[in-house]
Order: structure tokens, then sequence, then C-alpha cells
């Protein structure tokens, strides 16, 4: 059933079932745009396209397979034309005029290709580059007998995908990242958009690791808050505007978190679920573990006040072998309150190398283990010895061997 509307053009009805393939056929008919030749042409080309087709998606042997080719090549002749047009007949009945009726169900195979290997989310790993193959296939045969409506649906929420990956892609381009780089880390794109547009509010030239992100976080919590705005990257093109503003505007609601002094970065974004993989730095594992061992030696060197000489080493040793906390220099009245916990609560040498593998600069650690074991076995004896109850010996090793004033 139809019903026309005022400009015979677009004299599609909501109730016109038919497939717009046959609208604009009978449109073109009728209003002298397509003529007997041409359609004469067309139940030519019908049968061996249907053919080709069952062939692609099956076997050309085959009735059902047949039958099916014929909903296909219809429905993708139906699906150009629609999205070509915009609907309009007279477009539409131009287009098959000017071209063969095979070249129509091409493109409309076409559309269904590009369709099939955009992103269909924003997730660098979940993503396959690359053009369409013979495994697509599969995914072909469901669209070609699908819906202009399903089409466009699909086409509008995969264009916002698509959208945000390029933009992810462009701003990573500008630190220094490659695509082939951002497949590998696996962010999502809006992860990419808000680290760039970190970025922007500093004068750094390359997308951070974890230890750059962090101190960019630290440094923007430092700023006063009217000084911290977020915008957009002057020379960022025109077509990625959207997506990047899109970004940008749920930022602004991890704003008060974000600056928030009292949650260390690690905790935020690390930890908290809702952050966890909001944000994009690059995963160096030579880098955390450079970080990490410059944060040990700093610890190191704070603690020994610089000094790595056998005497330090050894005293922080017998601190903690001992019990108690580990101490670069001891007092003479300290070395014999030490020497007393020792024979009272017992000696354990194995906390001490325990605390060296955590605590010692990397470098260091097999040397310093070495030197508390030559230590021990010349010194375990004399500390513990029932012989000695004067510490006299005790004492005397201690001052030899350790830091005591």
């Amino acid at each position: 059933m139809t019903h026309p509307v005022s400009d015979p053009a677009h004299a599609v009805s909501l109730f016109d079932e038919r497939p717009f393939f046959e609208k604009a056929l009978v449109y073109g008919l009728q209003h002298g745009l397509i003529d007997t030749a041409k359609t004469e042409v067309m139940a030519q080309e019908a049968p061996k396209g249907m053919v080709q087709i069952a062939r692609y998606f099956g076997s050309e042997y085959l009735r059902p397979e047949i039958e099916r080719a014929r909903e296909r090549i219809v429905n993708l002749v139906s699906l150009h034309l629609q999205d070509a047009s915009a609907g309009d007949l007279r477009v539409a009945a131009g287009l098959l005029r000017d071209h063969s009726l095979l070249s129509r169900s091409k493109a409309g195979s076409d559309m269904l290709k590009a369709l099939i290997v955009m992103p269909q989310n924003t997730h660098f790993g979940m993503n396959e580059r690359g053009a369409f193959s013979d495994r697509h296939i599969p995914q072909l045969a469901r669209w070609s007998l699908a819906s202009y409506a399903d089409y466009q649906v699909e086409f509008a929420a995969r264009q916002h995908a698509v959208q945000a990956v390029q933009a992810a892609l462009w701003l990573a381009d500008q630190y220094g990242v490659s695509a082939d780089d951002l497949q590998d880390a696996e962010p999502d794109a809006e992860a990419v958009i808000r680290t760039a547009l970190l970025l922007g509010l500093t004068r750094r030239k390359e997308l951070p690791d974890w230890a750059g992100f962090e101190k960019l976080v630290v440094a923007l919590r430092l700023k006063q808050p009217d000084q911290v705005l977020l915008k957009l990257p002057k020379d960022l093109p025109d077509d990625l505007h959207l997506a990047v503003e899109s970004v940008r505007q749920t930022m602004l609601l991890d704003w008060p978190k974000l600056l928030d002094k009292r949650l260390a970065p690690r905790k935020l974004f690390d930890q908290t679920p809702a952050f966890m993989g909001r944000y994009f730095w690059v995963e160096d594992a030579l880098s955390e573990v450079s970080q990490h061992d410059h944060q040990r030696s700093a610890a190191w060197d704070k603690l020994t006040q610089g000094h790595s000489d056998d005497g330090t080493v050894l005293t922080l040793c017998l601190c903690v072998a001992a019990g108690s906390a580990p101490k670069a220099l001891l007092s003479e009245k300290s070395s014999a309150t030490l020497i007393r916990k020792i024979r009272k609560q017992g000696f354990k040498p194995t906390l001490a190398t325990d605390y060296l593998v955590a605590h010692a600069p990397q470098q260091h650690q097999d040397d310093f283990i070495s030197l508390w074991t030559n230590f021990l076995d010349e010194a375990q004896y004399t500390l513990l010895s029932d012989h000695d109850p004067q510490l006299h010996d005790a004492l005397a090793l201690l001052r030899r061997e350790c830091n005591v004033s």
C-alpha cells in the first residue's frame, strides 16, 4: 500500500515495504528516466550477478543459494541507491540509468565491506587493522541481507569509534608515538586523548611513562585551579574536534579527583577501578626498573648519608640482625646495648641479608652480602660468646669493623 506525498521525488510511503531498488526502478519508468532498453539490459545482467553472488557465498549449483543470491543482489543495489541518493527516488533512478546493475550491486557490497573493517570500539587491542579479506565473508553474508536502517545504526556507532581512534592516532603522533606503538600497548583511544589533553597544559613533547605521568599530575596539582584550563590543541584538524571535545567533557568530571592532593597518583590511576585504563602512559619496563632503582638508591643514600664503606654497611646489617632499627653510626653506649640485646634475644643474620636485597642498590647487593657473610664467619662467635661478660672483645670487634664513635 502506498500513500503519495506532495513531492513525487520522495513518493515513498512509510507503509511501502518494497525494496528501494524496486521503488527507484518503478519511479524511473513512470517518469521517463529509464527506458525499456535499459530494463532489458538489467534483465540480462541480473542472472549473471545472481550466479556470481551464489558462488561467492556458497554454491551456484544449489537452488536455495540462487534464491538467496537474488535477495542479496536486490538488497545490495537497494543499500547503495538509498545511501547514495539520500532517499531521493529521482537521484536513485538516475543512478540506475547511468550505471550497470552489477556495478550498483558491487557498490553496495563495497559499502558493507568498508563498514565491516571499521573499528567496532575504541580499544586498540580489540580492533583489527587492514583491508577486507576472506575471513570477513561470513560477516558480509549477514550484512548483505540487512536493512538500510540497520546499516545506518551500525555505521553511526562505528563512525564514532573511527573518529576517536583517528583523534588518538593524530594526538599520539604529535608526541612521537606511532600507530604500531598504540596497537602494541592496547589502550582505549579515549585514554590517549585524555593524556594528550593533559600534556597540552605543559611543555612536554613526549607521551610519558608512569614516572612522567605521575610528575605531570603532581605538577598540575601545584597550579591554582583557575590556571588549569583544558583546551583543544590549536592545530587539531576540524574533523577531529567533535571526538576530542566529547572526551574533554568527560575529563571535567575527573577534575576534582585528579587535582586532589590527598589522593596518591598511583592509587588513583592504577588502583581505583573507575580510573584504571582511563588515562594512558607508555609502559616502559626498563624505565620502571630504572625509576625503582633510582628511588631505592635515593633512600639508601639518605640512610647511609651517602657512604657505602664497609663499616657503614656492617653497622646497618648488625642493627637489623639484632632486631633494631638500622643505623649507620653507633655510640659506645648504643654498641654495648646492641651486643647485650643480641646475647639476650638472639641474632638473626638472615634478616640483614634480606634487608640488603630489599633496600641496597641493585649494583652493590652482591658485594654487600658477601661482605656481611665474611664478617659473620669471624664475628658471630665473639658477639655471642659467654666468655666475654664485660663485652671487651665484642666492643673491640665493633670498633674495628663497624662505625662506632
